[in-house]
């Protein structure tokens, strides 16, 4: 079975900014990987990472996710392609420097959706890389739209189509960004607790207190990627999907299944 990592892009950049990724943290996420596989060598990896101050940028000033018109350009789309994987190189040169096999592919390039939703990934390379003991390093893109023309595909919606419409079943995810999902904003209310636990007793109540991003986020924030992670759990069998923080050493110990006393763990 495989596990499945993504790195949010709120985290690996500054969201706020313009292309500002995070290169330490980075290259400290990468070596946690890295100790992780050298104490387990035959961990099966997929690594994948958002776009945030890269790809969001562009796809917002453009509205790509919105679409493009008939007779439009698709300038915006080509900045927003171009972004995107000027952030993967970043993190594909991390990784190889802290000492992992890492293969950058870029899912536009096999990609097509409609009206928002993939319809076709390309996906015999990933599957060809993981045979060979690489990890394969995917992100959020831009793809062409049957129906609107252009659409932004999110790294959760990637990671979804691999774990339902391929072989690539994960037996866990997980997510690094947000430190844990909390009854309210911890940003905004001092006595949010954290939730350590999601499952079918709380789903519903969790999405009703879930909010946005905070900076700009073209697919959706928090609520819509709850929705969609608690749509994966229910089809794929026994899967743990782990929200943590990227403190030093969560990573490291997520992978290697040490017991955390922080984030937040979804389950049927």
């Amino acid at each position: 079975m495989y596990t499945f990592i993504k790195l949010g892009g709120s985290v690996i950049t500054d969201k706020s900014g313009r292309e500002a990724a995070d290169l330490p943290l980075i290259a400290r996420l990468c070596a946690e990987i890295a100790a992780a596989r050298a104490a387990t060598p035959d961990l099966a990896l997929i690594l994948a990472h958002g776009s945030g101050s890269f790809g969001h940028h562009y796809a917002a000033r453009y509205g790509v996710h919105r679409g493009v018109p008939p007779g439009g350009t698709f300038l915006g789309f080509a900045h927003t392609a171009a972004a995107a994987l000027r952030l993967n190189r970043i993190v594909v040169d991390q990784a190889i420097t802290a000492g992992l096999p890492a293969l950058s592919l870029q899912p536009s390039a096999s990609l097509r959706t409609r009206a928002g939703a993939i319809q076709y990934w390309e996906t015999a390379t990933v599957a060809t890389a993981l045979s060979h003991g690489l990890i394969p390093i995917v992100h959020g893109d831009v793809a062409f739209d049957d129906v609107q023309g252009s659409a932004i595909v999110s790294t959760e919606m990637l990671l979804e189509y691999l774990a339902v419409a391929t072989p690539l079943r994960p037996a866990r995810v997980i997510l690094v960004g947000e430190s844990a999902v909390y009854t309210a904003d911890p940003r905004i209310e001092p006595h949010a607790e954290r939730i350590p636990l999601i499952n079918a007793h709380n789903i519903e109540q969790v999405l009703s207190g879930a909010g946005g991003s905070h900076a700009v986020d073209v697919t959706g924030g928090m609520r819509s990627k709850l929705e969609l992670i608690w749509r994966l759990v229910q089809q794929v069998a026994q899967l743990e999907v782990r929200l943590i923080g990227p403190e030093a050493g969560l990573l490291q110990a997520a992978l290697s299944d040490a017991p955390l006393d922080s984030g937040t763990v979804i389950m049927l």
